[in-house]
């Protein structure tokens, strides 16, 4: 019945509308039973399927010409059904990568430090950065290794080439800086 409410507002000659008319009032009345349990069956819910059996008949009245030469219209309506799922998935993957990456947004949005905190980091790396002027360039590069990059003593002798006992002594001296100064700036206050 809707289809043919459809059909009436499509901009054909009167005869087509007529003949396109009848015919697919004739397929809806007697493929849309089977056409929805049979996607009923497929996708494990009623409203899905009759959804996608008026899509698909509203499909079918968009290939009008095509219509005539129908010789299997079950086999027709399977393949225009079977296409609009296709697209239905597609279409909700795209949707769910969209939405993973609006949510990935979020997250990186709240990882976002107020200015007070930008500020206080920048302070922090600041009075680092101070401390460490006092030790040497491999020391330096030892702890910022160590403590900011996650490396391992052993890593971190490879790279530098020295041994394991000097990565230690390097890190010792640049936390004896970093208490010092520390140290200092409390007094200041």
């Amino acid at each position: 019945m809707i289809i043919i409410i459809i059909c009436r507002f499509l901009v054909l000659s009167p005869i087509a509308v007529n003949k396109t008319s009848l015919l697919v009032d004739q397929l809806y009345r007697s493929h849309q039973s089977w056409l929805h349990q049979w996607l009923r069956q497929k996708l494990g819910n009623t409203d899905q399927a009759a959804d996608l059996v008026q899509d698909t008949f509203i499909k079918l009245l968009q290939t009008r010409d095509e219509l005539f030469g129908i010789k299997e219209p079950r086999a027709y309506l399977t393949s225009i059904a079977k296409n609009l799922l296709i697209d239905q998935v597609r279409r909700k993957r795209i949707e769910q990568a969209y939405l993973d990456g609006l949510s990935q947004m979020e997250y990186m949005l709240d990882a976002v430090a107020s200015p007070e905190e930008q500020m206080q980091i920048i302070q922090a790396i600041n009075q680092l950065c101070k401390s460490l002027e006092g030790v040497s360039e491999k020391a330096q590069q030892a702890f910022i290794l160590h403590y900011l990059e996650g490396y391992t003593h052993k890593e971190i002798a490879e790279r530098l080439n020295v041994s394991t006992k000097m990565i230690q002594k390097y890190l010792a001296s640049c936390l004896i800086q970093c208490y010092q100064n520390r140290q200092d700036m409390d007094a200041c206050i």
